[in-house]
């Protein structure tokens, strides 16, 4: 925790959302790029490694404080019973803070849980013009192409302290005409924002306590408002509806690609290209287009991803080519491949240079350096050893309706196709097996294992059986020019 660290960040999160029309998830929770909007407001916040950090939660507070504890434990949540307003929210924080003997003395920051652009640079921006300037309180503003709807900021032409906020229903032309317009985020000076918020009535037309009521009480005794306008008007931007929050994906989408990009990575097609924001990634990496890339992915340096993939908590490895492809919690070794058209499931480890071809299926397995099973295979719960080839169309029935078993195949292995290997089961190192077989014991390393009927044909059978068909038809044609082949011998 640095000198200049806040004493808080306040997030205000309670509200009910009603704009999303979503009965099961509040609005601070609906996700962009990888991360709740709230998440996105906390990590946020943890840049600046406040010393207290608290989320003030309401509607559905049970979902929103699970996902608190399961994703950012170190923010405290506290429940605002009624949404009696933005003051009132945050005066239910520091009441909490209070109740366990906690005292304030510093800034306090105050932001949304709805403005997923918002970043910590941003904020940090802000709390160190609040000190330099010493003002009461500061406003985070925001310069907008368009600012229908938005409260305006009123400044002061001796100094350009903040005068007023003038929210649009109550601005005259003129002063709709600014284009200068209030985020909702604050920093306040903590003693003084404790006093004033014991002075915010409720006498307005919502009947609530409103925040933004202190910058005047503030102002009235002497307390300098002033305000830091965002470098990109874009960072204030809050969501209300799921319009807004698909162009707030867009936005953030683009703003990490152009960090990629920056970074050494070669994106062929940002516009159909996604990225979460906990992807990671190294120089000479290469995403092809209609690919997105969610969770903790990582690129390896010079790896290739796509097109038409998605690969979520994965690490791709230096050199591998991944086409094609749908990869969750997998592992894709250093000149490994993937696809085109397969599917790798979690715990699917691919080993340096091992191959998983055109529509191959792993879960919960490893494949050795250079094992290959290139085509149309199922491989569950399996090892499978260096240099192995696994034939075509083989499956490793791994599961007895009850319980998940192993197959174990060692290095160096040639299995035929359309084998089927009954877990638990071990084919020894240097082994092969038929095409065909279906393994139910284990085969000794160098052995041969085969298990499979003898063949038998049925003379006539098509004609007897099948008569008037056109396969009785090539039959009989077959059979006449054999006959005739064989006379003439």
């Amino acid at each position: 925790m640095s000198a200049n660290s806040p004493a808080a960040v306040v997030v205000l999160a309670a509200g009910g959302g009603t704009r999303m029309k979503s009965n099961s998830l509040p609005k601070v929770l609906h996700e962009v790029c990888g991360r709740s909007l709230v998440g996105h407001a906390v990590a946020a916040a943890e840049e600046l490694t406040p010393e207290q950090l608290v989320v003030v939660i309401g509607h559905m507070r049970e979902k929103v404080a699970g996902h608190l504890a399961a994703h950012h434990p170190g923010a405290r949540a506290v429940v605002q019973e009624e949404q009696n307003g933005t003051g009132h929210a945050v005066r239910t924080a520091l009441e909490a803070l209070a109740a366990d003997g906690i005292e304030l003395d510093g800034t306090v920051i105050v932001t949304t849980g709805d403005a997923p652009l918002l970043t910590g640079g941003t904020l940090s921006a802000l709390a160190a013009a609040h000190a330099e300037q010493g003002n009461g309180v500061t406003v985070l503003t925001a310069v907008v192409p368009e600012p229908f709807g938005y409260g305006r900021i009123l400044r002061d032409g001796a100094d350009g302290a903040v005068a007023a906020i003038v929210e649009e229903k109550d601005a005259s032309d003129a002063q709709r005409a600014i284009d200068e317009i209030n985020s909702g985020v604050f920093a306040f000076d903590a003693k003084l924002l404790v006093d004033a918020l014991a002075e915010v009535t409720t006498d307005n037309a919502q009947g609530e306590e409103y925040l933004t009521d202190t910058l005047e009480i503030l102002r009235r005794a002497g307390h300098r408002v002033g305000a830091v306008v965002a470098a990109d008007y874009r960072d204030i931007l809050g969501i209300n509806d799921r319009v807004q929050l698909a162009h707030a994906r867009r936005l953030l989408n683009d703003r990490l690609l152009e960090r990629a990009m920056r970074a050494g990575v070669t994106v062929v097609d940002p516009a159909t290209t996604w990225f979460d924001v906990q992807v990671s990634y190294e120089p000479d990496a290469v995403v092809l287009p209609n690919t997105q890339l969610q969770g903790a992915t990582h690129l390896g340096e010079g790896c290739e991803v796509g097109p038409n993939s998605t690969v979520k908590d994965t690490r791709v490895g230096a050199g591998a080519r991944v086409s094609n492809t749908t990869a969750d919690g997998a592992e894709i070794g250093d000149l490994a491949t993937a696809g085109p058209y397969a599917y790798l499931r979690p715990g699917a480890r691919l080993a340096r240079k091992a191959k998983v071809g055109t529509y191959v299926e792993v879960k919960n397995s490893e494949l050795g350096e250079g094992a290959k099973v290139p085509h149309l295979s199922y491989i569950g719960d399996a090892t499978i050893g260096e240099g192995t080839n696994v034939g075509a169309a083989s499956v490793t029935v791994n599961y007895d309706g009850v319980n998940k078993h192993r197959t174990v195949i060692g290095a160096h292995c040639r299995t035929g196709s359309d084998n089927m290997f009954i877990a638990p089961v071990t084919v020894g190192d240097g082994a092969y097996t038929a095409a065909g077989s279906v393994i139910t014991g284990d085969v000794p390393p160098g052995a041969l294992g085969v298990s499979r009927a003898q063949q038998r044909n049925i003379a006539g059978w098509v004609q007897r059986k099948r008569p008037g068909t056109a396969s009785a038809q090539a039959a009989a044609v077959a059979t006449e020019r054999d006959e005739q082949a064989a006379t003439e011998a």
